[in-house]
């Protein structure tokens, strides 16, 4: 991808806001998270390619929130440890907050 290219993700993932306005740079942490959170297989590859390992890496290991499910995702995709994750951190202090 050149740098003016922005990455191609299914629009059902952003479905509750304006897909065509996203800024890439400025919500960067939001549309991360959202497409480790709601995306599939080639999303996460195209945000991947477009973001960056470290990028990613940085957004989700500092996120308020995830999925139990996105952070072993993560774990998997990155190679790092659940302990690496302040959400992950945070639930196991705070158990009666992390529900399923």
């Amino acid at each position: 991808m050149s740098v003016n290219e922005h990455p191609v993700f299914n629009r059902r993932i952003f479905w509750d806001v304006n897909f065509d306005e996203l800024d890439y740079e400025r919500k960067a942490s939001f549309i991360i998270e959202r497409v480790f959170e709601r995306g599939d297989v080639p999303d996460i590859r195209n945000c991947r390619r477009y973001y960056g390992d470290e990028k990613i890496r940085e957004v989700l290991t500092n996120a308020k929130w995830l999925s139990l499910q996105t952070i072993y995702l993560a774990c998997a995709v990155l190679d790092n440890e659940l302990t690496d994750y302040k959400c992950y951190n945070t639930a196991q202090s705070n158990p009666q907050h992390w529900q399923y």
